[in-house]
């Protein structure tokens, strides 16, 4: 299972809230819209040095929701070769590369 708590890219974490002032659908929420948007559009992550740096952590239950085993099973089939600290990093650049999204 992945860690309890994540964190996403403080630029993300930035527009994520916009979104909630503009539409009022919290980060969580449109977090998970994004995480599906990037799955669904074919985006893969490579794995990088950059760790997610926003201040808004939340745990794993919170951001995904009734999706936690799904998101667990779909990052791991997608990266298998990736530890639990790799798999937090790709769920956080699948919702900042799925954040763009029109709400």
């Amino acid at each position: 299972m992945l860690p309890n708590n994540f964190r996403l890219f403080q630029e993300t974490e930035d527009k994520l809230k916009k979104i909630k002032t503009r539409t009022g659908i919290t980060p969580n929420v449109s977090a998970r819209i994004a995480f599906f948007s990037s799955i669904e559009s074919g985006y893969r992550y490579e794995l990088d040095e950059r760790r997610p740096d926003g201040t808004l952590a939340l745990n794993k239950t919170v951001w995904f929701g009734d999706y936690e085993g799904l998101v667990d099973t779909l990052l791991r089939d997608l990266y298998p070769g990736f530890d639990d600290d790799g798999l937090v990093k790709a769920w956080a650049s699948h919702v900042s590369d799925g954040e763009g999204i029109n709400y």
